[in-house]
């Protein structure tokens, strides 16, 4: 087991094969690029790197399209924010994650709960070696109520403030502005910003696009919008059913022209269509990247009806065509 491992496990740990052999310092920390929860678990994960092997280990990020099309190449890494798959189950390897998984770790370590996002999760392993603060405990707070949708959560509000920072400035350059020192969002000058949108924008927003809801299948509609936190306009449809579609899909550009679109639900029906275009997520509320043949809105509009609905007009198989014939047998 991994009695003389630096890395100590906490009760949440999904046991690997008995004769695994102890961590090695990871050569890559990879961690998802979209989102508070990933920046947050991937900064945490480089500190706890840096205190158990003195060495400063590179962090990648990526979106859910590009990260399942990298390479493994590496002997050792650690992983967060991503759902725990089986090429992940590599000796030498750590996942720290809080998506649903049907795979059992064989070779890799996992660190795995449902109900704690990946920045607490990673957080908990730092506690674990000194390396937590009240300023952190904040922070990961606030980032866990957010990731979670914690609605009860007297922090809610605030919490989607933290969460839109990465969502509206970007991951890697939020980085660099607080170079990396992941405290310094605690109370940051850009949440003013943040709520200042969500006051004035938030109720502007979601009546706009109540009345801008475009089918792309009988069970998704494509929500458009113009101002406000696109989370939480699609959030109070679906909460208020102020549209018939279970599942609803908001897009934007990101500057090098990727489209990407935010999938939301409330009866785990998202990530389904999801997963459909090649991204991933948890069950109500996901994302995936669109193809880079993929320019502009409505060019990702007609993409998704291409996707989502079947072609009503291919040939029919050998037994579909059967029960055609008898009930058209049936009729005559």
């Amino acid at each position: 087991m991994l009695q003389n491992s630096p890395l100590v496990r906490p009760r949440h740990f999904q046991y690997p094969a008995a004769n695994m052999m102890p961590p090695v310092k990871p050569e890559v920390i990879i961690t998802h690029e979209s989102d508070l929860d990933g920046l947050l678990a991937g900064v945490l994960l480089q500190r706890l790197a840096r205190k158990l092997f003195d060495a400063e280990v590179r962090l990648e990020a990526y979106h859910y399209n590009f990260w399942k099309q990298r390479e493994l190449r590496e002997r050792s890494g650690w992983v967060t924010d991503f759902t725990f798959e089986a090429r992940l189950d590599k000796p030498n390897w750590l996942v720290v994650d809080h998506h649903v998984t049907e795979a059992k770790p064989l070779n890799a370590e996992l660190v795995h709960d449902v109900n704690k996002s990946a920045g607490l999760l990673c957080y908990e392993l730092c506690r674990e070696h000194g390396l937590g603060s009240p300023t952190l405990d904040r922070l990961v707070h606030l980032n866990n109520v957010s990731d979670l949708f914690l609605e009860e959560d007297p922090d809610f509000v605030l919490a989607g403030d933290y969460a839109n920072l990465v969502k509206s400035y970007g991951f890697w350059n939020l980085h660099a502005l607080i170079n990396g020192e992941i405290e310094k969002l605690l109370d940051h000058p850009l949440l003013e910003v943040m709520a200042t949108k969500r006051r004035i924008e938030d109720p502007l927003g979601f009546e706009w696009s109540k009345s801008n809801v475009a089918e792309i299948s009988p069970t998704v509609g494509f929500v458009d919008t113009v101002v406000g936190n696109n989370n939480l306009i699609v959030h109070q449809l679906l909460e208020r059913q102020a549209t018939r579609y279970p599942v609803l899909i908001t897009m934007f550009r990101r500057t090098n022209g990727v489209v990407i679109a935010s999938l939301r639900s409330r009866n785990g029906e998202a990530l389904k269509v999801a997963e459909k275009l090649q991204g991933g997520g948890h069950a109500n509320a996901c994302g995936a990247v669109l193809p880079r043949s993929v320019k502009t809105i409505p060019d990702a509009v007609h993409y998704l009806r291409q996707v989502l609905n079947p072609r009503r007009d291919a040939p029919l198989n050998n037994l579909e065509a059967l029960f055609a014939s008898i009930e058209v047998g049936k009729g005559t």
